[in-house]
């Protein structure tokens, strides 16, 4: 197993641009469309009282485990802010069994709930997990820098160094500042600049023109980027998906030899 298809959006906790139309099933159908191996979502509700009474097509179940379904048998879900209500988080649905997974509290005002959430996952063939962080930073400049210096610190401490990782999700960055500066800190780049040479712009998803939306990755190569936003995509989220496919590295020989004796 070594090239894996990769999705991030924003879905806006299942709405339209402006709230206007409850879009949650059409979103399902478009995320299965590019058969990913691992999605990453931000604004994902894991509860909420009131949008359930109002929509009778809400589903029973949080909204991960609705987007999940069938396709996608393991997924996680952190919750990064709360209301009186129910809440909402980021979430990773994963073909690949999640050993480990855990939220990351990163808020820094009091304007504002945010985090991140790991998961370690276990890649058939492979002796090291893949290591995936869901991110959703925050709107105010001074806030996502130090959210920056909170998940680097995470990585240096929680992640070995040649573990392979996956950091995916909206960045709330349209400058670029900052955010490419700390993933060549913790050994990571920007996939959509490797594979097309230019950032993906993926907001609004009418006419995209911000590169809100980014993957990053350590011990992958991007081998291909594309912002979705038209087709089947048409009028979901106010953010595009962004897609890349990554391809891991050939075991070392030192493993393999390592198998084979066994």
């Amino acid at each position: 197993m070594r090239k894996l298809r990769i999705v991030t959006i924003n879905i806006h906790k299942g709405f339209s641009w402006g709230n206007r139309r409850f879009i949650l099933h059409r979103l399902r159908e478009a995320i299965r469309s590019v058969d990913a191996d691992i999605v990453f979502l931000q604004e994902v509700v894991g509860k909420n009282s009131t949008r359930a009474q109002e929509h009778p097509n809400w589903p029973a179940q949080a909204q991960h485990e609705f987007l999940a379904d069938s396709v996608w048998k393991y997924s996680s879900y952190g919750k990064n802010a709360f209301y009186p209500d129910g809440h909402h988080g980021n979430a990773i649905l994963s073909k690949f069994p999640i050993l480990h997974s855990e939220q990351i509290d990163t808020s820094t005002n009091r304007f504002e709930q945010r985090g991140f959430l790991y998961c370690a996952v276990s890649i058939p063939g492979r002796a090291k997990p893949l290591h995936c962080l869901c991110i959703h930073l925050g709107l105010f400049s001074a806030s996502r820098r130090k959210q920056l210096r909170m998940q680097a610190d995470y990585i240096n401490l929680c992640i070995p160094r040649e573990g392979p990782i996956i950091m995916a999700g909206d960045f709330n960055d349209w400058r670029g500042r900052g955010v490419d500066d700390f993933a060549q800190l913790v050994g990571m780049k920007n996939s959509s600049i490797e594979a097309t040479g230019r950032l993906a712009r993926t907001f609004p998803a009418r006419i995209p023109v911000l590169p809100l939306d980014r993957i990053y990755l350590r011990g992958l190569t991007a081998k291909s980027s594309k912002t979705h936003n038209k087709g089947i995509w048409k009028k979901l989220s106010d953010h595009a998906a962004l897609f890349v496919e990554g391809e891991l590295p050939k075991e070392s020989i030192l493993l393999q030899a390592s198998r084979a004796s066994i």
